[in-house]
């Protein structure tokens, strides 16, 4: 049997993309065997580096090369510098695009028409390229031009209003929820569309707008104000149909157990894992009805139980009972359980300059073709590679666009941005 082949093994992307939602959808492509080239402006990294945790190997010359989240959002790819300020820049650009499969930024509209990037100016120098683009609001409409990161996102589509609790104010959720999905999205709607110039020969633009990918995580209450005119509010923890819902505090420092009864069979069982203590036989805790409006009380109980139990303990004695339970793990618990452990979620990965770090492998196991974790690249580690090995520029010309700052090898001081 040969070696196993990552699926995207052939197919080289060219990626503009920064922060969190676009590094998302191209690090899938990459750890699935693409080429992704990561294109840098030659300004010093900041979006995702500089302000955050570093890895604990010190390089003072180039701190740059050390940001974590850099490393983990840009992993399996490779890095050059352009500076699209500079007219030669954008040629180096248009070559490389001739030479790639997919071109993939999560710019404002804006940014793309100014440099005179579009999908249609692309075509002309490739036309089967694919093109995905990962607006926050999309390439229409009147908030076309508008930016945002996740928690503008989340709330601008109703999602930070849904959550929280009642007599709180709204919240975002508790990581960059709809940044992750829609890089996941974006990555998903590129391999279709990679399928489809397969059988066609076409290529496409493919747009994903932050906002729309995000409205879909509240169907059901866009849905309930369309057809019954409600209007839903923030209720915690609980669940319109279901009671007992919620996290409930256990035995130690903030530590909680998540509890989920369904029906009334599985209140029943509940009731059993209890030891059917009286308070439990109370007729109004009988039907869902009842227990939906008597979650209070309800709470109060199981606290009582819960309190005198580990969150591990909760969890193993109502899920024996088939009830559904969940110890609420901190991410220092997450790291020593051992079903995270055993399937090797968190690989070691070693990058020159930040030393060994661990980076998430995808959520997704592909048997005949697992794909693997390469490590995030340095600043411009690549330029040799792109500008002379696949371009063919000389060294001397490389010299020249060095000098007038088209491209760089280490991070200029401030200039005008994208």
């Amino acid at each position: 049997m040969g070696p196993r082949r990552r699926p995207l093994e052939g197919i080289r992307v060219a990626d503009l993309t920064i922060v969190v939602a676009g590094p998302t959808a191209t690090g899938v492509l990459g750890d699935l065997g693409a080429e992704v080239i990561k294109i840098e402006h030659i300004v010093a990294r900041g979006d995702t580096s500089t302000a955050l945790p570093k890895a604990p190997h010190v390089d003072e010359d180039r701190p740059y090369n050390r940001g974590n989240w850099f490393h983990d959002l840009n992993r399996s790819k490779k890095a050059i510098t352009l500076n699209f300020v500079v007219p030669e820049a954008k040629e180096l650009f248009k070559r490389l695009v001739a030479m790639s499969d997919v071109v993939v930024q999560n710019f404002s509209p804006r940014v793309m028409e100014n440099h005179g990037l579009t999908y249609t100016a692309l075509r002309e120098v490739k036309p089967d390229i694919i093109m995905a683009s990962l607006p926050g609001f999309g390439m229409d409409g009147p908030m076309r031009n508008r930016t945002s990161f996740g928690p503008g996102i989340e709330a601008v589509t109703g999602l930070g209003d849904l959550t929280g609790f009642p007599d709180g104010p709204p919240m975002k959720p508790g990581n960059f929820v709809t940044d992750y999905t829609a890089g996941m999205m974006a990555a998903f709607a590129i391999m279709a569309a990679l399928h489809y110039r397969k059988r066609t020969g076409k290529g496409q633009h493919l747009e994903l707008a932050m906002r729309d990918g995000a409205l879909q995580f509240i169907g059901e209450p866009l849905m309930d104000f369309a057809m019954n005119g409600r209007v839903q509010s923030r209720i915690g923890n609980r669940h319109p149909a279901m009671s007992p819902h919620g996290v409930y505090r256990c035995n130690g420092e903030d530590m909680w157990v998540a509890i989920a009864v369904g029906s009334d069979d599985e209140w029943e069982r509940l009731r059993s894992a209890l030891g059917d203590p009286e308070w439990a036989r109370d007729e109004r805790f009988a039907t869902v009805t009842g227990r939906l409006h008597h979650q209070d009380q309800i709470d109060g109980h199981l606290n009582e139980w819960t309190g005198q139990r580990s969150h591990y303990s909760a969890m193993q004695t109502l899920q024996a009972a088939g009830i559904d339970a969940g110890a609420v793990l901190t991410t220092s618990e997450i790291g020593t359980d051992p079903h995270y452990n055993a399937r090797r979620f968190m690989q070691p990965v070693y990058i020159p300059e930040a030393g060994p770090i661990r980076l998430s492998r995808q959520g997704f196991r592909l048997s005949e073709t697992p794909g693997e974790i390469g490590a995030g690249p340095n600043f411009a580690a690549d330029n040799h590679y792109v500008f002379r090995d696949l371009l063919g520029l000389t060294e001397s010309e490389i010299a020249d666009l060095e000098a007038k700052q088209a491209i760089a090898w280490r991070p200029v001081t401030q200039m005008g941005r994208l």
